[in-house]
């Protein structure tokens, strides 16, 4: 890949904002709108928070870490970046598309790169019906609540959810269970990428529900509708000895 004009946008944080002088010095900046490539400086939120800016117009996105966690990130080195650039690997992913129907009827979209999470808001436990693909696949679940994760996103809140980690390219989507107390063994499923996931909200008006999608969060819910947003490419770049698919697999021994 051949990159001429890059927009380095860096997190709020110290670290971050000093490597963005560094790298502006070192490089020059251009704006967003004119840029072939966005270098995104700090950690795995500030990625996504990057990655949903440039959805729009396609910009891929190299992550440098100056953040805590940097799962989608690769090593911070202020050198020899445009050769870096080069020699960049792509992994292009479909985020989810959300669409939530809250209790007053208003009807809410969003796009998820990681995940979209049901989360109860009250100290009640959440009453959830889950369908996929048009076929009622479970009448109830008593839980905290339910996550549909990409394989990009198994590895942020769904693993800490013990939901399973999967491989980029593996066309599966992570339904996973948050506290189930009923079903208790019920932990979740492996569904395909392109199914409709339908979750349904019991007693919505008492046992209050939230919904989010990454960044965006809609409460009071009464059902939510996932589906892959196929329409909707991202692209993230990685070092080619560092690329994500290698660090899913990875995450997977790590004790």
């Amino acid at each position: 890949m051949d990159f001429k004009t890059i927009c380095f946008v860096a997190a709020h944080y110290q670290v971050a904002q000093q490597a963005l002088v560094a790298l502006t010095h070192k490089y020059g900046n251009n704006s967003p709108e004119n840029a072939d490539v966005i270098v995104a400086l700090g950690g795995d939120g500030f990625m996504l928070h990057s990655l949903h800016r440039a959805m729009e117009r396609g910009v891929p996105v190299y992550g440098m870490n100056r953040g805590s966690v940097g799962f989608l990130m690769n090593t911070f080195k202020q050198d020899h970046l445009p050769e870096r650039l080069t020699r960049a690997e792509a992994a292009n992913l479909h985020p989810l598309h959300m669409e939530v129907h809250d209790i007053e009827g208003e009807i809410h979209t969003a796009v998820a790169i990681n995940e979209v999470s049901l989360f109860r808001e009250t100290r009640m436990a959440a009453k959830l019906s889950i369908t996929v693909d048009g076929i009622r696949r479970m009448d109830e679940i008593i839980c905290d609540g339910v996550l549909v994760a990409t394989p990009a996103g198994s590895t942020a809140y769904n693993a800490s959810a013990h939901g399973p980690i999967i491989p980029i390219g593996s066309d599966i989507l992570a339904l996973t269970a948050i506290s189930a107390y009923r079903p208790s063994r019920w932990r979740g499923a492996l569904l395909p990428h392109d199914a409709t996931v339908i979750i349904g909200v019991h007693s919505c008006q008492e046992r209050m529900v939230s919904a989010t999608a990454d960044h965006t969060e809609v409460r009071h819910v009464e059902k939510v509708i996932i589906r892959e947003a196929k329409e909707t490419t991202v692209t993230l770049l990685f070092d080619p000895e560092h690329n994500l698919s290698e660090r899913i697999i990875k995450a997977q021994f790590l004790p």
